[in-house]
Formats: structure tokens, sequence, C-alpha cells
């Protein structure tokens, strides 16, 4: 009997149509030690607290391990939830326990939310540039993005009150705090206008707020969530991956109960809960240690990196760049003259053992190619010096 060969299915087209994260693929090359690392969005390992997590575990391991390593609930341990909830209302919005949901990092809290509101075919609003995970997940929706255009404050306001009369979107996706991958920040009195729009269109906004705790300068600047208008219509992401360790993969997010609980059954199909171990580990760090303090010796050095970097800019880069000066978070912004190709620049800077990411791939709509990522936060002062005199004398072959 003869076997003939017969073609497998194809592969669904929301994966088809989606390419991988352009900065995922640039970490391959800074895995090499010699290359000085301006690509990733990567906390400096040396700053975590390995003695209080490792004291956290310890602790859950040794006292409780049954309930450490047993399945937990889905919307998560109810001692991380109260804990996280006192701390959002710290931060001035009134939060109970139960409008949380512990999500295997902040990630995932974006791609659950996108299940509970996204139907494939609806649009979505999103910054311009745009953090790129998140276009990402709003593909993967099947979702029609739609960019709105802004300047160094952010999104906006009266474009975006017109695309969300014109294109009737589910939702507003922004980062207004130290955004990815921009690094700028949106000032209270944009925040107000922005809430304005979405109660009187009726849009729902996500507010990503990964960085915000990591601030230099200034004051910090009260959640969108917190204004008239957007707080029965929004939904806060939070994360410990830039605050405590990425690799615990700890985030949550804060929404009305429908949407919660939409994300609550989301969640039960993609994981039924985060980590056990994790939560308690976590919950038992806030209540033994003081994260605060923490991140504010955290914050200290990456001010010091991010200035290191502002100082040497102006050699590295061609006559007429431009770029921001971030009141904190991990990242910087820059644009070089018309005429540069950022992404076909990028091989010749990478052999001077130096990385960036191209600013093309952030762009949901037209496409800046002169545009560039540096991240000042991985490298010492030292390296990041060194790094710019690589890559000013890449720019320059």
């Amino acid at each position: 009997m003869t076997s003939v060969a017969v073609s497998v299915p194809s592969l669904a087209s929301r994966v088809r149509s989606v390419g991988g994260s352009a900065v995922r693929e640039i970490l391959a090359v800074t895995s090499r030690p010699e290359v000085v690392n301006f690509a990733g969005g990567l906390p400096a390992p040396e700053l975590f607290d390995r003695e209080g997590v490792a004291e956290a575990f310890r602790y859950v391991l040794e006292e409780m391990p049954g309930r450490a390593l047993q399945y937990s609930t889905t919307e998560g341990e109810p001692g991380l939830r109260e804990l996280l909830a006192a701390r959002t209302v710290e931060r001035g919005l009134a939060t109970r326990a139960e409008d949380l949901l512990v999500t295997t990092g902040s990630q995932q809290g974006l791609s659950l939310v996108a299940a509970a509101l996204v139907e494939p075919g609806d649009t979505v609003l999103v910054e311009d540039p745009c953090y790129l995970a998140a276009l990402q997940v709003f593909g993967l929706a099947g979702a029609r993005v739609v960019a709105v255009p802004g300047d160094a404050d952010g999104p906006d306001v009266e474009a975006l009150a017109e695309l969300v009369v014109r294109e009737r979107p589910k939702l507003f996706y922004t980062v207004p705090t130290f955004q990815n991958p921009s690094g700028r920040t949106m000032p209270a009195e944009r925040r107000a206008a922005v809430a304005e729009v979405a109660g009187r269109c009726g849009v729902w906004i996500v507010e990503d707020d990964p960085y915000g705790e990591l601030r230099f300068d200034g004051e910090r600047v009260p959640w969108i969530a917190t204004y008239e208008g957007a707080a029965d219509r929004t939904v806060l992401l939070g994360s410990f991956s830039k605050v405590m360790a990425p690799g615990l993969r700890l985030g949550w997010l804060r929404a009305p109960a429908e949407v919660l609980r939409a994300c609550v059954v989301a969640k039960q199909a993609a994981d039924l809960h985060t980590p056990t171990v994790n939560q308690l580990a976590a919950a038992r760090y806030l209540a033994d240690r003081d994260l605060d303090s923490h991140v504010a010796r955290v914050a200290g050095v990456y001010r010091e990196r991010r200035d290191a970097m502002l100082a040497g800019l102006a050699e590295a880069l061609p006559e007429g760049a431009r770029w921001n000066r971030p009141e904190g978070g991990m990242f910087l912004w820059a644009r070089l003259p018309s005429g540069y190709d950022t992404a076909a620049l990028l091989p010749e800077v990478v052999r001077h053992d130096v990385a960036y990411v191209p600013g093309a791939p952030f762009h949901a709509g037209a496409v800046d190619r002169a545009t560039l990522r540096l991240c000042f936060v991985t490298e010492t002062p030292e390296r990041i010096g060194e790094g710019l005199r690589r890559m000013g004398a890449g720019l320059r072959r």
C-alpha cells in the first residue's frame, strides 16, 4: 500500500500576520559580553535585592510549603491582593483587593484585557510611537490598530477625540509615565483631558504603568484612572518586573467589575493562576522589606546612568539629531536628521559592538525611520560612555 503525504492544516492567520519582536531578535546579538547593550529593556541585575527575595522564598518554602507549592485561586493570593490594594490607595486611587487580578507579568494582563474586550475586526487606538508588545497583542487579537498622533507630552487630545468619534474604537492604550519607547510623560492636564474624552465619548482606557515608580526628577503625576470621567472605564496595569525582579513574572490589573470577571475567565483558560510560590514570596517581601526604599536606591543609580547617556549623545549622534530628557524610567528616544534610516545603519553599529533598537517597529501609523530607542539602565556610566563612542563611530561609517 502506497502512502500519500497529506499536508497539515495551516497556522492560524493571526499568527501568520503578526511578526516577532524586533527587540527580542536584537537581544540575541547583545548576549555577547563585549556588546554594549542599549537595545534591551532589561533592569540592571546587579541592583536586584537578591538577599531580600531569597529570604522571602526561604520563608514561604519553610513555613508554608504545602500552600506555596499548591494550586491557588485564579484571582490571586488574598494577602498579596490586599497589599497591592493598599499600595494603590496610598498612590491616590481607591482600590479594594477584589478590584485586582494578579497576572503572570503585566504583559499577560494586557493579553487578558485584549481577550476580554477586543473582537476580531475591532478598532484599537494606540499612542504613536507605541510599546511594541502591545502592538503584537492587539494584532494577535485581530484588531485594527490606529495610531493617535502626538508630541513630546503624549497623544494629541483633539486628534484622540476625533478618532474616537470617527473610528468607534473599543479602547485606547497608553503608557502615560516614562513611556516605552519614548520615555515621555503625559502631564496632568493632558491626562485629565484624556479622561474627559473617555467619559464623554465612551471608550475604554488601558493605562499601562510598569515604569511609574522609577522617577528621578519632578513630582509624581496621578494615574489617568484617578481623573473624573475615567474611573469606571480604565483598566490599570502594574508590574513588579522593574522594581523587584522580572524573573518573578508578577503583575496585576485593576479593572471595573465586569471587565475583571471577563479577565478572570480568560486567565483560567490561559494558565489557571500565577505561580503560588512567587505570589507568596512577593507578599512576604512587601510585608518584611521596604520596597519603596529599594526602588529609591535603584532610581538613584538609573539617574546617574541617564545623565551619563545625555552627556555623551551630542558627540555620538549626527549634527541635527534631537533627543529627549526623560524624568524617569528606562528609555530615551532620539531622532536623527531626515534621510537617516536607523534600521539600515544598525548592522554597521553592531559591528562596533554596540546595539540600539530602531524606531520603525514602534510605529503603528506612518513609520519614522530616523528614530531609535536607547535603554540607559543596563550598563554602567563607564560602559555607556564607551558604547556611545562606538555608536558614533558606527554611525559615521
